[in-house]
């Protein structure tokens, strides 16, 4: 299957980039920037701290340079960032990008949130990509000692794995330890953050249109998944079905399932056959903020549901009972509270 072709979706493209302290983010922004010329895009940079440093680090060229300081993007983002984001598009209406730069201590799920729940900033702007770039060097030790980085990783459509060249492991292993925290992501493989902007900007990553894309690559290896947990404290869990699912039932689970451990369920991906709709359920979600709409007809597609969630303390048992009991043949829970 090859992916979506572009979208008729005329609204300004907005792409995070988050990673680790050190891992090259700056670099990978300069380099950007560099390749711009001509493209009026604007640059949200976040600095933790009272004192911004990493906005005196990047060239802003023509491009207009915002910086955020007094703390982490993710703690303020319902108000310093809503609050710019809106001012900069009153401003600067007609913009053929954004691109938002988190510190490497904060993980991206707000930014994704914010972009779904403002309805000013969601007429005007479509989330296109979260681009991580993940240090090769440190990375084992970053996710041995501490959440933020495999939070990032997990949040992220693209990982761009840097310095390379530096790497004290095989990079096959890195690799492997990167697609237990996200099997979502492709990885591109680069030295000092050289990547094309065509690589990283327009990707549509989070459009539904491309979830059944995103899928395509992932094996359900349950051994495989436990061995990340003991690395990062995050795993996935890939279910499937080829019996059709009560839609009213599926929506009544998941809305409940992410009410109650959305804040350990990271992001949940799926491709659903529901009884009686000859169309593709296509299904995303980022914690609780869960979006789903038909995408296509399934054709001469064979017709398997697929849910696949990544996150921390997943009780694969419970998800896939869950899961099952939405079957449409499956019994009906008569007002019965699902604790599945």
């Amino acid at each position: 299957m090859t992916a979506p072709g572009d979208s008729t979706d005329t609204r300004i493209p907005v792409t995070v980039l988050t990673g680790y302290l050190g891992a090259g983010k700056t670099t990978l922004l300069n380099r950007l920037l560099s390749e711009l010329v001509g493209k009026s895009y604007a640059v949200i940079v976040n600095e933790f701290g009272d004192i911004g440093i990493d906005g005196e680090l990047i060239d802003p060229g023509e491009e207009e340079l915002i910086e955020l300081s007094s703390g982490c993007i993710c703690c303020v983002v319902r108000g310093d960032l809503i609050r710019t984001l809106r001012n900069l598009l009153r401003e600067r209406p007609n913009l053929d990008g954004i691109i938002i730069e988190t510190t490497g201590l904060a993980n991206p799920s707000p930014v994704i949130q914010t972009m779904v729940v403002d309805q000013v900033i969601g007429v005007q702007c479509r989330l296109d990509s979260v681009l991580c770039v993940v240090d090769a060097v440190n990375i084992i030790e970053q996710l041995r000692h501490g959440q933020d980085a495999a939070d990032q990783i997990a949040f992220s459509d693209h990982l761009v794995l840097n310095k390379v060249d530096d790497a004290r492991v095989p990079l096959a292993e890195i690799e492997v330890l990167l697609r237990g925290n996200n099997p979502f992501a492709p990885i591109t493989r680069v030295n000092r953050a050289d990547v094309a902007a065509t690589d990283i900007l327009d990707r549509r990553g989070f459009e539904l249109e491309r979830v059944e894309y995103r899928l395509e690559p992932i094996e359900d290896d349950h051994d495989h998944h436990h061995n990340h947990i003991n690395a990062s404290g995050i795993a996935s869990v890939s279910l499937s079905s080829g019996e059709a699912m009560d839609g009213d039932r599926l929506e009544e689970w998941l809305e409940d399932l992410l009410g109650r451990f959305g804040t350990d369920i990271l992001r949940t991906k799926g491709i659903v056959s529901v009884a009686g709709e000859d169309r593709k359920l296509a299904l995303q979600a980022v914690n609780m903020m869960l979006e789903g709409d038909f995408v296509g007809a399934w054709g001469d597609d064979k017709r398997v549901s697929r849910l696949v969630f990544i996150g921390r303390n997943l009780n694969r048992d419970m998800l896939e009972t869950g899961f099952l009991l939405c079957r449409k043949a499956a019994p009906e829970f008569a007002g019965k509270r699902r604790d599945i």
